[in-house]
């Protein structure tokens, strides 16, 4: 599987946001972004204004760097969105909300998409009661996802639901008993993005 295994946090310093890449390491005074705010590069302070064409590329880039996507994953999306039936860029977002990996991060389960996935990876999660190894697997309404009934796999979920406060969105819901669950309870829509996205820029960006 491929993946961007560079410093995330030069990521945020480009997309000029934090995109909060590494868990509760982002809230506190070691996180880069609220050191080094300045872009990334030994000329950060010379460059000029952005073209059209580079405002419209950062914010793609900003939404393939807040999921983890690489442009490949990111394409077969849009072109999924842009055969539905909806606005395209509302569509695109869902589908980026639907990914396993991402449902993990926002129950609580995983600090960060990255520890997400590895997660998922390890066979840590169970997705109406089977185990699924796919970050990128899309979850519909109804679907429960949750933590395997064994001790390695609860200790690290539970000690990430104790460590670190997360709003749960709306359209998840979360059980933290004895081995916590989560339920899809609708598909996500474009206000449930936690990160502010103009959707047409992108769309503009990928039709061309």
């Amino acid at each position: 599987m491929a993946r961007y295994t560079g410093p995330v946090c030069r990521l945020c310093r480009r997309d000029g946001m934090k995109l909060f890449l590494k868990g509760t390491r982002c809230d506190t005074p070691k996180c880069a972004f609220e050191r080094r705010d300045a872009p990334p590069g030994m000329h950060q302070f010379r460059r000029g204004k952005l073209t059209d064409y580079g405002i419209h590329l950062r914010e793609k880039q900003k939404v393939k760097h807040y999921y983890g996507v690489l442009e490949r994953q990111f394409r077969g999306y849009y072109d999924r969105a842009k055969r539905a039936k909806g606005n395209t860029g509302d569509e695109l977002m869902g589908l980026l909300e639907r990914r396993l990996d991402n449902i993990v991060h926002r129950l609580g389960f995983g600090q960060s998409r990255n520890q997400a996935r590895q997660l998922i990876g390890h066979g840590h999660i169970t997705v109406n009661g089977h185990r699924v190894d796919v970050p990128s697997y899309l979850l519909r309404a109804g679907d429960v996802i949750r933590v395997k009934n064994r001790p390695n796999s609860l200790r690290m979920v539970t000690d990430n639901l104790a460590s670190h406060e997360r709003e749960v969105p709306d359209f998840l819901t979360i059980q933290e008993g004895a081995i916590p669950e989560g339920v899809v309870a609708r598909l996500p829509e474009a206000t449930d993005v936690s990160i502010p996205v103009e959707t047409q820029l992108i769309v503009e960006l990928c039709s061309k």
